[in-house]
């Protein structure tokens, strides 16, 4: 373990140990990495968040009267947000630390909305975020999963509608979804919900910054903002298309009465009385001065010039995916993801697909089998991939070619059948040490250089053990030890 120095170190040689560490790290500039991470492609954009997150880090959101700067930059920021969405003069929001922290809090204001039910219900398409399950998890909320169209991967909206029950207090419904890029019938969802008085919330996190700008382009993008009747709250990420640091997001209410539920006050303590907006107290004003200052610099042209850029590499990949055999898109996406999978008979495996594109300085993100949707590499297309797209799609065509000579990979057919038999709530922690040492995962937490057979492991498992194994994975990594 590396204690704290006993005396403190310069500047300049702590920074240097910081670029060190760094340097393990995916990249986050070039286009390179094809999750996670969204690059205008503008480096004057990074510098100026920078200077202006280094101006009001020290500043707490907790008090805006203490800081009212910090309030002044937020409404400005749920106004360009409600401005893109369809909003009203009566559009309300928050900024939050990210589309997790988003959905939590729609989640937590339909559910305070209805405090006489013992177990509410929200209704969700089956390709809604994870955090939405989240949600209900620390919230109490019972989840309605609804499967969504085995070929577009779109929400059913009848069957959506069909599962609206007396203690349903949210529907949820994505724009677009992460895993396949589509966008799911809003309207018709939305008006089954408003027909039943229940709140229906957009997941735009990753969609709500650039979708409006690719409509203005001629795309046929499908309305979701609050211009469809029915829709009381959207979440949209300021630090996806709208280029800002992490971790900043918005989310919207139609009104602020449907927001008032989400808001938290305590003054049974001796201390000053709590009011906390979001789940956070504490809020740096780093990441919010950031925002401000990149959609200021930035500019309603100069995101629509960015869409044009990022829905031309969008467009050059998905054709250039289409002419490498094997390969294929799945559905129809309708923004700027893209998930790749192989046809069965490929003859080559998509996990190692993914370790040949790493060794050759991109990372494409591995997405299990679920439902009807099978394992696939998802691609997060940004600005920056623009101009590159033909050297991806050169990378892609030659690490297909590498993983059709190493041939697929395959899991022994015994040990699948143990897998199956394994309860993960019975396991001991020194049994779930032993089967991430057998899968690779063991060792001081680290990670091999290759992951295909690691994933095509945890494929085999079913969902309940391979959410555990990768707790207890976790787990290791997060020890001062590691």
């Amino acid at each position: 373990m590396t204690a704290l120095p006993q005396h403190g170190q310069n500047a300049s040689a702590v920074l240097a140990e910081l670029r060190q560490r760094r340097a393990a790290d995916l990249p986050t500039h070039g286009g390179r990495t094809l999750a996670y991470v969204y690059d205008s492609g503008l480096a004057e954009i990074d510098e100026l968040a920078a200077a202006a997150h280094a101006s009001a880090a020290s500043a707490n959101g907790l008090d805006p009267t203490a800081f009212p700067s910090l309030a002044a930059m937020e409404n400005d920021l749920v106004a360009a947000a409600a401005g893109l969405l369809g909003g009203t003069p009566s559009t309300v929001g928050s900024v939050t630390s990210g589309g997790t922290e988003s959905c939590l809090l729609a989640v937590l204001a339909a559910r305070n909305s209805r405090p006489e039910l013992d177990r509410p219900a929200m209704v969700l398409p089956a390709t809604a975020h994870a955090a939405f399950h989240k949600a209900a998890h620390y919230f109490g909320v019972r989840v309605i999963t609804v499967p969504v169209d085995p070929r577009t991967f779109r929400a059913d909206s009848a069957a959506m509608a069909a599962a609206i029950d007396a203690d349903t207090v949210l529907v949820v419904a994505s724009a677009p979804s992460y895993a396949h890029g589509v966008v799911d019938p809003i309207a018709p969802i939305a008006a089954a919900a408003a027909q039943r008085g229940v709140r229906m919330h957009v997941d735009a996190c990753i969609g709500g910054w650039v979708l409006p700008y690719l409509r203005r382009l001629g795309a046929g993008v499908p309305d979701f903002g609050f211009g469809v009747e029915g829709v009381t709250s959207i979440s949209v990420d300021l630090h996806k298309y709208a280029y800002c640091p992490k971790g900043v997001s918005v989310l919207l209410h139609a009104d602020a009465g449907l927001r008032r539920s989400q808001y938290f006050a305590s003054a049974d303590w001796p201390g000053y009385t709590m009011l906390n907006t979001t789940l956070q107290s504490t809020r740096s004003g780093g990441p919010l001065a950031a925002a401000w200052a990149v959609l200021r610099n930035v500019g309603d042209d100069g995101y629509l010039s960015l869409a044009e850029r990022t829905a031309t590499a969008t467009a050059v990949i998905r054709d250039g995916i289409g002419q490498v055999p094997g390969l294929r898109i799945l559905g129809d996406p309708d923004a700027t993801l893209l998930a790749v999978t192989a046809a069965e008979d490929a003859g080559f495996d998509l996990f190692t697909v993914a370790d040949e594109m790493r060794t050759r300085g991109w990372y494409v993100q591995p997405q299990f089998a679920h439902a009807a949707s099978p394992v696939n590499l998802h691609l997060t297309v940004t600005a920056a991939n623009r101009g590159n797209e033909q050297r991806f799609l050169d990378d892609l065509r030659d690490a297909v070619g590498a993983a059709r000579s190493r041939g697929p990979v395959t899991v022994d057919d015994e040990l699948v059948a143990l897998l199956a038999e394994l309860d993960p709530e019975q396991l001991t922690g020194e049994q779930f040490a032993t089967l991430l040492a057998g899968a690779g995962l063991g060792a001081g937490g680290g990670l091999p250089e290759r992951m295909a057979e690691i994933n095509a492991l945890l494929e085999a498992a079913p969902a309940a053990l391979r959410e555990r194994l990768l707790l207890e994975f976790l787990g290791l990594l997060y020890r001062p030890e590691a």
